[in-house]
């Protein structure tokens, strides 16, 4: 990872990130914690977030890092969670509701039940966690909120819609309650990634055609990784975006 800025402002804040045992969640529970931040994450994948405690607790041994497994369907247990990070870090500064799955489905073969599955693993825990996060973040007199989006509906993608729909309601809820929060020095921005070459795209969706496509549209033509997505997270996270709220904020390489 090759992150250069350093953000005063996040030195012993603690940070909540969902989805943080893989993926770009990996490398933002990096980033962070290279901030000398105060790093707690859930995670369903425990062998994988386990692993990864130990490597940056060997790369950062005064590290203050936390690892809770949660499924996010669960709102209660992600409320416990949070309850819980606050007795083991300190109040939750920082959120970033990171965690999603991109699972692909034909709008054909949708049942009401799954539909509802979509929308509550890419949707719903997000607006709980901020819920649970808010008194937290009143406590310290404000906050910075990050809700992960995706250019995948902005650019009419196929093939998953209760995905593309989560997605885009996501811009819905920040920009709302960015609203509702702004009078308490909160702020909730919208990140949206463009195509991240993370393990689980090179494996799944990534093919010669597809990189092709990627090359096509993005203006920039090098990979985007995840560290790009961290260095934007770190920024909306820090005091730097101090007047920066209801946006969104896309890294995509120049594609929408």
């Amino acid at each position: 990872m090759n992150l250069t800025n350093n953000y005063p402002s996040l030195v012993g804040k603690t940070v909540f990130i969902t989805g943080g045992g893989s993926g770009i969640g990996e490398t933002l529970v990096q980033a962070f914690v290279a901030q000398q931040a105060k790093v707690a994450f859930v995670d369903i994948l425990t062998q994988e977030s386990e692993a990864l405690v130990n490597r940056l607790q060997a790369a950062y041994p005064e590290a203050q890092l936390k690892f809770y497994h949660c499924d996010l369907l669960d709102i209660a247990a992600l409320k416990a969670v949070i309850a819980q990070v606050r007795q083991d870090l300190g109040p939750i500064g920082v959120l970033v509701n990171n965690a999603a799955s991109d699972t692909r489905h034909d709008f054909r073969d949708v049942t009401p039940e799954y539909w509802d599955q979509r929308i509550n693993v890419n949707l719903r825990h997000k607006f709980f966690a901020i819920q649970a996060v808010y008194p937290q973040m009143l406590e310290l007199g404000g906050g910075s909120v990050i809700n992960f989006g995706s250019m995948s509906w902005h650019e009419s993608q196929g093939g998953m819609p209760g995905y593309t729909s989560s997605k885009a309601a996501v811009l819905g809820l920040t920009r709302g309650l960015a609203r509702d929060l702004g009078g308490d020095n909160i702020r909730v921005n919208a990140l949206t990634p463009g195509w991240v070459m993370t393990p689980r795209q090179l494996t799944h969706w990534v093919n010669e055609e597809t990189a092709k496509d990627i090359e096509k549209n993005q203006c920039l033509k090098q990979r985007l990784m995840p560290e790009h997505i961290a260095a934007m997270a770190l920024f909306l996270a820090s005091d730097d975006s101090a007047m920066c709220s209801a946006q969104d904020f896309i890294v995509d390489g120049g594609w929408i």
